[in-house]
C-alpha cells in the first residue's frame, strides 16, 4: 500500500530527528511536495534540507513556495531569509521582522525556532547567515 504524504512526512521528520543526513532525505521530501504541492510544511522542510546541503537556489525556491502557502510560519520565513542571504538577494528585513513578531507571540514557535537554529549549527557547522539571523531575531 502506498503511504500518504502525511505518513511520508512524519517518517521523514522521524528520520531527520534520528540524525539522518539531509542529502538522503531530500528525495523523500521532494516526493512529498510532488504528492502534496499545497503542503507548506513539506516545502519548508525541503528548503531547510537544501540549506543544510548548501544549495541556496533550491532552498530559495522551496522556501518561497512554503511562505506563499503559509505566510504565518516563522520557520518558513527564516528559511527564506537564509536562502536570500546566501544568494545575495535583498529584502530580508520584512521577513525577519515578521518571523520575530510570530516567535515572540508564541512560546511554542519560539522554542521550535531556537531548537532549529541549534540543529542548523550542529549539522552544518559554521554558518554566517544563520548567525546573522539568530542575532537579528534574539539580540533586540
Amino acid at each position: 500500500m502506498t503511504k500518504t504524504s502525511e505518513e511520508l512526512y512524519k517518517e521523514g521528520l522521524e528520520r531527520y530527528k534520528a540524525g539522518e543526513e539531509a542529502n538522503t532525505l531530500i528525495p523523500l521530501f521532494k516526493e512529498i511536495t510532488d504528492q502534496s504541492p499545497k503542503n507548506s510544511s513539506s516545502w519548508i522542510s525541503l528548503s531547510w534540507l537544501y540549506l543544510l546541503e548548501k544549495k541556496p537556489k533550491l532552498a530559495h525556491k522551496a522556501a518561497k513556495t512554503g511562505v506563499k502557502l503559509n505566510p504565518d510560519d516563522p520557520q518558513g520565513r527564516i528559511n527564506l531569509v537564509l536562502a536570500m542571504l546566501e544568494i545575495g538577494e535583498k529584502g530580508v528585513r520584512p521577513h525577519v521582522e515578521r518571523a520575530q513578531q510570530m516567535i515572540m507571540a508564541n512560546e511554542d514557535w519560539l522554542e521550535e525556532v531556537k531548537k532549529n537554529i541549534k540543529d542548523g549549527f550542529d549539522r552544518r557547522g559554521e554558518w554566517p547567515g544563520l548567525s546573522r539571523v539568530k542575532s537579528w531575531l534574539f539580540d533586540v
